[in-house]
């Protein structure tokens, strides 16, 4: 049996086994990111500095209950990193964080502005089931109040966690819905039972506790400001790749 000093992963396996596991383009594609940031960062100025870094790492620290110095050592030593590989990544996120506020900062309100029935939210429950059939007849128990929508989801969700939640979806946004289960549920009345809508989930039966106007707080800010960034960067790299194979 051999020891644990004996059991070394060359970057060639560790290649290889990406590879192997498909996530090689992911990790890839990453790493490209990261080089676009640097770039465009150098090009406008953007710096990263010890002081950002530090403040920074102190709240990993806390968020990782990690006190002492000496946990700090070992949770690092857990994750096979060094001090200053975990203090360049820091630095990579940080300076990521800078330069997509300094592309899109100043256009988040008037993306807003042009988009804001995208970003009414709703405080969703739903039903999913496999058969219409079934979602037909827990509607008509519903309606007939044989039993609440809520005793429904948690014997039929097929979904363990919602079923145990009683049905409870969350705060979504109108974006991140199907568009006809978003038409239909933003044309309901609060409490009133929508269904059944199909999709390639199952049959789904629907309840909006609460709507939510489109308000445009310091998160929703921050969260248009990634969503630009994001879209940036896919399409910087699609236009670089392109080049490159033209």
């Amino acid at each position: 049996m051999p020891s644990l000093l004996e059991l070394n992963v060359l970057p060639d396996e560790i290649l290889d086994f990406l590879r192997k596991t498909t996530h090689f383009r992911e990790i890839y594609q990453e790493v490209l990111y990261q080089k676009i940031i640097a770039q465009v960062a150098q090009e406008r100025g953007l710096v990263v500095t010890p002081e950002e870094i530090q403040i920074e790492a102190d709240c990993l620290r806390r968020e990782q209950s990690l006190e002492k110095v000496a946990d700090t050592l070992a949770w690092l030593a857990d994750q096979m990193i060094t001090v200053g590989e975990w203090e360049a990544g820091i630095c990579d996120r940080l300076l990521a964080q800078k330069l997509a506020n300094n592309l899109f900062a100043s256009e988040v309100e008037k993306f807003f502005a042009q988009s804001q029935l995208d970003f009414e939210q709703i405080l969703l429950y739903q039903i999913i089931v496999p058969f219409e059939r079934v979602a037909q007849e827990i509607f008509y128990q519903i309606t007939e109040e044989e039993i609440s929508f809520y005793q429904a989801a948690h014997l039929y969700d097929i979904d363990e966690k919602r079923s145990y939640q009683c049905g409870y979806e969350g705060k979504l946004y109108r974006w991140s819905l199907q568009p006809d289960i978003a038409t239909a549920i933003f044309g309901a009345q609060p409490g009133e039972l929508v269904g059944p809508l199909q999709t390639e989930q199952g049959h789904h039966l629907l309840m909006v506790e609460e709507f939510i106007p489109a308000k445009l707080t310091p998160e929703l800010q921050q969260e248009i400001v990634n969503r630009m960034f994001k879209e940036w960067l896919e399409s910087e790299l699609n236009y670089l790749l392109h080049n490159q194979t033209t």
